[in-house]
């Protein structure tokens, strides 16, 4: 299916492009998702007619992902968790544990934007995980996990 991107979309395209993605993909997540849109005569140049206003909006987003970036970066977040006496936790420290211990900071972080490609926390210690703010913009935040040795 042809579509032409709305935002910048990673591994496919900035914002403009007309793509060639499986039906699939097109129609489950980058339309809903208000991504992307058919590649239509009438769409194309409904698109160019808006394409100004489209990149003020993702310039926008961009800045202020940006400024969101800088006050995240080298931040310190502490996380108690139950944990064993040689340091191994009785669960672990996912990244909705940190979406919340970050929103409660006054970060705006769903937890999808948290990358941990180790996958979840289950040691005691400082660990470094990924923030992505924007496709663009990935900061690394240090997560202090505590053990609480109940």
């Amino acid at each position: 299916m042809q579509i032409i991107l709305l935002e910048k979309v990673v591994n496919l395209g900035n914002l403009g492009d007309v793509v060639r993605v499986k039906d699939g993909y097109a129609r489950n997540f980058l339309i809903p998702q208000k991504m992307a849109r058919r590649a239509t005569t009438s769409a194309v140049a409904e698109f160019e007619a808006k394409r100004a206003e489209l990149e003020k909006a993702a310039a926008a987003r961009l800045a202020a992902a940006q400024a969101s970036g800088e006050k995240l970066a080298g931040l310190t977040v502490q996380i108690t968790q139950k944990s064993g006496v040689d340091g191994r936790l009785f669960g672990s420290v996912t990244n909705h544990d940190i979406a919340d211990s970050l929103s409660k900071q006054g970060f705006a972080v769903e937890k999808a934007q948290i990358r941990m490609p180790a996958g979840p926390l289950k040691i005691v210690g400082d660990h470094s995980v990924a923030v992505a703010l924007h496709t663009d913009v990935v900061v690394d935040v240090t997560i202090s996990v505590l053990g609480d040795h109940a």
